[in-house]
C-alpha cells in the first residue's frame, strides 16, 4: 500500500513538473523528479532507455516481450 502512494505522488509531482516546463516556469525543485520503474514503482536500477529498472528488464528479456534483447553468451 504504501508503495501505490509513493508511485502515485511521485506520478502526480512529475505531472505538474511537466505542466510547468511547457508553460516555460522554472520549477522549485526540480531533483524531486525521480526515475521510477513504470511496471513496479522501483526507484533504483532504473533503465531509462526502456523505462523500467533492471529487475523488470531482467524479467521482460527472458520472457522475450522486449523485442531485439537476447541473453547474451559467449
Amino acid at each position: 500500500m504504501a508503495r501505490i502512494s509513493i508511485v502515485t505522488s511521485q506520478r502526480r509531482r512529475l505531472a505538474s513538473f511537466l505542466r510547468a516546463k511547457a508553460e516555460g516556469r522554472k520549477p522549485k525543485f526540480p531533483t524531486r523528479v525521480y526515475n521510477r520503474c513504470n511496471l513496479c514503482g522501483r526507484r533504483h536500477g532504473f533503465m531509462r532507455f526502456f523505462g523500467i529498472c533492471r529487475i523488470c528488464f531482467r524479467e521482460l528479456a527472458a520472457n522475450g516481450d522486449i523485442p531485439g534483447v537476447r541473453k547474451s553468451s559467449w
